[in-house]
């Protein structure tokens, strides 16, 4: 039906999504990579949980209400 329109694949391309289809494979742990998910992985979410925990306190003290006990 639409014969004739064959495309030419980029080398580069391909060899990008081979390398992200085989990526828990070919993955390998590092100094980088520990240090990424300590950031990622707990830093940051220590850090918006402390904002947020924050913020809550902050309502209720200006509500004149007991401040509320979180987690942390």
């Amino acid at each position: 039906m639409g014969g004739g329109m064959e495309t030419n694949k980029n080398r580069f391309i391909e060899d990008w999504a081979t390398n992200r289809e085989n990526l828990e494979v070919n993955f390998r742990w590092t100094r980088r990579n520990l240090a990424l998910v300590g950031i990622f992985g707990v830093v940051v979410p220590i850090i918006v949980y402390k904002g947020i925990v924050k913020e809550f306190h902050m309502q209720d003290d200006d509500a004149g209400r007991p401040r509320r006990k979180f987690f942390f």
